[in-house]
């Protein structure tokens, strides 16, 4: 174990986590899952709030796997390498904020900082304005982390509330066995189905439950974030985290050109939209809450699962974004972003902004 251990904390571990991850990524959307987005941990969540009846977007609502297996593979290696340590009261209302409006900015740009990777990887060149604000927003959180901004520390708790995250995960991959999608019916029990858009298309169940927990394995193992990785290479210029960011979208590039994947242009990309500024501020907003909360979406989703209970909120507040950018007109389609999407940047914006202001410990 400790040898694996050793490995995976390397620089060939980090970057093997991100052919690993890249890979898979392609091939779930050989798979069926939506064009370049084989994974997108705020799609996927967005996918879940609309499953959970919390929105009624008809497109974009199927109960993802692919995150009950990202929070449960973190669980499994958190046991085995002695890793799971209950923990939270790191301002958490903070972090459910940062959260919200994280979702919020994904959902303008449509798709989290993985997304934008595989979007990419998959020759949409929109994506390079989200990516640029991506970069842009993280840089700007770097600046809050330099004048001492800080959320403070969590501290350790009981175990079951290290445990709520998986256990509603694994609640939710139960409901998915017991009311199964039905080809044509929108709904079956308690949940909700897309029938057509992006919300209809996915790999089969076990394929996305087994992709998911293979990837939270290995994230969890490799310490995988892809905030972390730009936010590195700012603040220290190191580029330990960022070989497996690049080592993702080399390999998804690669993957897609051989299945026949590779679509280059910014025209009739799969659920992307050309409004290139707010692609732009979309992923500034979210790179920023990224930062101050401090992980991309899916090292959320893997600290969840190894007990983070302040992680686990930040995920609640993403599917509340998700719920909210949909109910109130704040996403994007492939027409464009959405009627309130550029109030809802603007005040996301004004909220960091006031997050990373008021929270700065004084230095001495």
């Amino acid at each position: 174990m400790a040898k694996i251990r050793n490995i995976m904390a390397g620089r060939w571990g980090i970057i093997g986590a991100g052919i690993f991850i890249g890979a898979l990524a392609a091939l779930l959307q050989k798979f069926g899952n939506p064009g370049n987005m084989g994974v997108c941990v705020a799609c996927f969540e967005r996918d879940i709030a609309g499953a959970l009846g919390l929105h009624r977007a008809e497109v974009v609502q199927y109960l993802r796997p692919e995150v009950m297996g990202f929070v449960l593979g973190s669980l499994l290696a958190a046991y085995l390498f002695r890793e799971f340590r209950p923990r939270l009261g790191s301002a958490p209302i903070v972090r459910f904020v940062l959260g919200f409006f994280a979702m919020i900015g994904a959902l303008v740009f449509l798709g989290c900082p993985w997304r934008a990777a595989l979007r990419l990887a998959g020759g949409d060149g929109s994506a390079i304005f989200g990516l640029l604000g991506l970069v842009a927003g993280i840089w700007l959180g770097t600046l809050f982390l330099k004048g001492g901004y800080n959320l403070g520390r969590s501290q350790s708790t009981q175990s079951a509330a290290g445990w709520l995250m998986p256990l509603f995960m694994l609640g939710m991959l139960a409901l998915l066995m017991i009311f199964p999608a039905i080809p044509g019916a929108s709904k079956n029990g308690v949940l909700w189905f897309s029938v057509k858009g992006p919300g209809a298309m996915h790999a089969p169940l076990l394929v996305s439950l087994g992709a998911g927990l293979a990837i939270g394995f290995i994230a969890q193992r490799s310490r995988f974030c892809t905030m972390g990785a730009i936010r590195d290479f700012v603040l220290f210029r190191q580029t330990h985290l960022l070989g497996g960011f690049i080592a993702l979208i080399v390999t998804a590039l690669v993957v897609n050109l051989l299945v026949g994947q590779f679509h280059p242009g910014f025209e009739g990309q799969p659920v992307a939209h050309t409004m290139q500024f707010w692609n732009f501020a979309g992923m500034l907003l979210s790179g920023l809450a990224f930062c101050l909360a401090g992980g991309c979406p899916g090292r959320q989703l893997f600290l969840a699962g190894e007990g983070d209970g302040d992680a686990a909120v930040f995920v609640l507040g993403m599917v509340a974004g998700a719920a909210v950018s949909h109910n109130f007109g704040l996403a994007s389609s492939p027409a464009g972003i959405g009627p309130y999407g550029m109030q809802g940047v603007a005040v996301g914006l004004l909220a960091c902004l006031f997050i990373g202001f008021s929270m700065r410990k004084k230095m001495a």
